[in-house]
């Protein structure tokens, strides 16, 4: 079995793998997901007890739908790709506050664990469940349905604890209760629409009526008998969804939470944990933004941070949080004074160095002489690596941050009690090693059933040119020096994603690649994030200049340092921002790039989304001269000068993408055809944003024999 028929059956190596891991809060149990085997694609719920390192079945999806298969309902199936689940079976799971309750969705259909005696158990429901989460005292259920007989679209539910289901908020179609609008989860990872109050007797719940937004309708020719998927898409300078937020009583009580959504509609985070609710909320420009603690008695709010940035606000992910002191925790930005950091900050006091690029706030860790202590992912100097720090949070013992991973690679966290699981990639082994700790003592390592991948690349990563822009070559495994290579440039290079990492599963598919004949280079240019927030915003208003002359520059540079580079051979291939940086790269520098493949590309920003495509080049009505020197359209509507300015372009779409919809690849095709520029446009049926099974082994070898026949 070659590679991309072994990548697509095992999913890229992760089916089999843990994932989805969390500890009970008292650290006597380690829950996690994971299917049966390297090509099982149905994960099943498991548990590690603690005290004897062994491992235990919970939850078996085969066994709890039996007969009847698995069959996901639309709401499920569009919940599971907003969250980029692509495993079937028990896609995720809720924890109660002690970690003693677990519930999940299935089928549509809602089942509860009991954790500590192993039942399972259906629980019934008015209708197809959506989002299912347990109150934090394990007694009560709360659910969305959207799609059952005479049911509006988007009630949220309770089912209390002798099954008696009641609706707690719904209304006319249109308006959905409880579940995130498309902005929210695709753009500021807020994929919740409702939190349960810590005593478990009220909701936090958002109301999203997207009546105002425009819509999509997708048809896809695989499925030529069912009629079209409609799409809430609010495009850059659209109307987005009105979304607010209630405090509702089970006891029927209803408070609106009060702020000034005219002018900071977007809401980015909810947290409520001890101390009361608090919340993230933005501007429209997303360069101003108010952390606000609400009364949920009256829903009144208070401000306790402002979150300010001329280009744009980037909240750290687990922020804000009440401190058991009462502080609340902050993350933001360091600009002055000759800091270019991302720091964490209690009621305005810095705990972290300045050296430190804060990535996530995990939880907390016990200090037996104080305050629990902060569990913070950051990396310190070197992007391609993340680590795990212990955070001080005692009020006067000033910035205090201590490495506790010690091996190079990106290191991952959950924590409960005095049990801290860490989840380790590196370039030295395949997967992520997660290893249980209790205090200073290994207690277990959670079982891998993963496939073991045929390769165990070893990329050169350096960082070139005077900013210092993270590099990846990768080479064929039985290269000679001195022998010329074609090129291939992989890129993605968008903002919030990385690609040049010290793990080895990003490199497996590029060292295929390589083994094929190419010297594969990758570049995180500036706009990505790990290095410092100046780097990351300079894009600003300025994405295709910065982010192309970055690839280019350091592939330059690169070509000086690895002489088997032929740079008169360059290829370069993308997917979604990728897609677009590498129809970029072919339409603006075809002296260079001799050919492209353009995955899923954004064509024209304008049909974007709001959120995100306004944060970096502002409101469409403030530059229209900016969203069209962006847009590859107008790009390829230029005429041609000659031949050699007409490079050949392979585009790439899947026709049920209802993220970067396929009108962008059609819209590119047509103004290539009319200028008279050579391409071939590749339609996926069935497919939605990113490939998979074996559409993605076929688009590889496509791509391989696009790429060897124009180079």
């Amino acid at each position: 079995m070659d590679f991309p028929e072994l990548a697509a059956r095992t999913r890229r190596f992760s089916r089999g793998a843990p994932r989805a891991v969390t500890v009970a809060a008292d650290g006597s149990r380690v829950v996690f997901l994971r299917s049966a085997g390297p090509q099982d694609p149905a994960d099943a719920l498991w548990l590690l007890d603690v005290p004897t390192g062994e491992e235990r079945l919970v939850a078996d999806p085969a066994a709890l739908l039996g007969a009847d298969g698995e069959t996901l309902g639309p709401g499920e199936r569009a919940l599971r790709e907003r969250l980029r689940l692509s495993a079937s079976g028990i896609g995720s799971y809720v924890l109660d506050g002690a970690g003693r309750v677990a519930v999940f969705a299935l089928a549509g259909r809602l089942f509860r664990a009991d954790l500590v005696h192993g039942d399972v158990v259906e629980v019934a429901t008015f209708g197809p469940v959506l989002d299912p989460r347990p109150d934090p005292t394990g007694q009560r259920l709360a659910y969305v349905t959207d799609a059952a007989e005479g049911v509006r679209r988007g009630q949220l539910r309770v089912v209390e604890n002798d099954g008696t289901d009641t609706l707690l908020a719904g209304e006319d179609s249109g308006v959905t209760w409880g579940l995130a609008e498309h902005v929210a989860a695709e753009e500021f990872h807020r994929f919740r629409g409702y939190w349960w109050a810590p005593d478990g007797r009220s909701v936090l719940a958002a109301r999203v009526d997207e009546s105002r937004v425009q819509r999509w309708y997708l048809h896809d020719p695989a499925d030529p008998a069912s009629p079209p998927t409609t799409v809430a898409y609010p495009p850059a300078g659209g109307l987005n969804a009105e979304v607010s937020l209630h405090l509702l009583d089970l006891d029927d009580g209803w408070v609106d939470v009060h702020w000034d959504r005219e002018t900071y509609p977007y809401l980015t985070s909810v947290d409520w944990a001890d101390g009361g609710p608090l919340i993230t909320v933005l501007r429209r420009s997303q360069q101003h933004g108010l952390v606000l603690a609400v009364d949920p008695r009256t829903g009144e709010t208070q401000v306790h941070a402002e979150l300010a940035d001329p280009r744009w606000v980037e909240p750290v992910p687990g922020t804000p949080a009440h401190l058991p002191d009462g502080r609340v925790l902050v993350g933001g930005e360091l600009a002055h004074d000759g800091y270019d950091a991302r720091c964490l900050f209690a009621d305005g006091t810095l705990l972290t160095p300045p050296s430190l690029y804060v990535r996530r706030v995990v939880g907390r860790l016990p200090d037996g002489s104080g305050p629990a202590d902060l569990l913070v992912e950051a990396s310190d100097g070197e992007p391609s690596e993340r680590h795990l720090f212990r955070v001080r949070t005692t009020i006067g013992g000033g910035v205090d941050a201590r490495r506790i991973t010690t091996d190079p690679g990106w290191h991952t966290a959950a924590v409960g009690g005095d049990v801290l699981v860490v989840g380790s990639a590196s370039l030295d082994h395949a997967g992520t090693r997660w290893t249980v700790w209790r205090g200073e003592r290994e207690v277990a390592v959670l079982r891998s059933l993963a496939a073991t991948p045929p390769y165990a690349p070893l990329p050169l990563l350096e960082r070139v040119t005077d900013r210092r822009l993270p590099t990846a070559v990768l080479y064929p495994d039985d290269h000679v020096t001195g022998r010329r290579l074609p090129v291939l440039l992989d890129v993605y290079g968008g903002p919030g994603h990385q690609e040049v990492l010290a793990a080895r599963a990003v490199w497996l598919e590029r060292q295929w690649w390589a083994d094929a004949g190419f010297a594969v280079v990758t570049i995180d240019n500036r706009g990505t994030p790990g290095v410092a927030p100046s780097f990351e915003k300079v894009i600003h208003r300025r994405v295709a200049d910065v982010v192309l002359l970055d690839q280019v520059d350091a592939l330059t540079a690169l070509a000086g340092k690895h002489p088997d580079l032929d740079m008169d051979r360059v290829a370069v291939r993308g997917w979604s921002f990728g897609g677009w940086l590498a129809g970029l790269a072919v339409l603006r520098h075809p002296e260079l790039f001799r050919c492209g493949v353009v995955g899923a590309p954004v064509t024209d920003w304008a049909l974007y989304d709001t959120a995100y495509t306004e944060r970096y080049l502002g409101l469409p009505d403030d530059g229209t001269d900016i969203y069209a020197h962006h847009s590859l359209v107008e790009l390829a509507g230029e005429p041609v000068s000659g031949p050699a300015a007409a490079r050949p372009l392979l585009l790439v779409h899947g026709m049920a993408d209802d993220n970067v919809v396929a009108a962008h690849t059609l819209r590119l095709s047509a103004a290539l055809l009319a200028t008279g520029r050579p391409h071939s446009v590749l339609p996926l049926t069935g497919a939605t944003h990113m490939a998979a099974g074996g559409t993605a082994e076929r688009l590889l070898r496509l791509e391989l024999d696009f790429i060897r026949q124009h180079l």
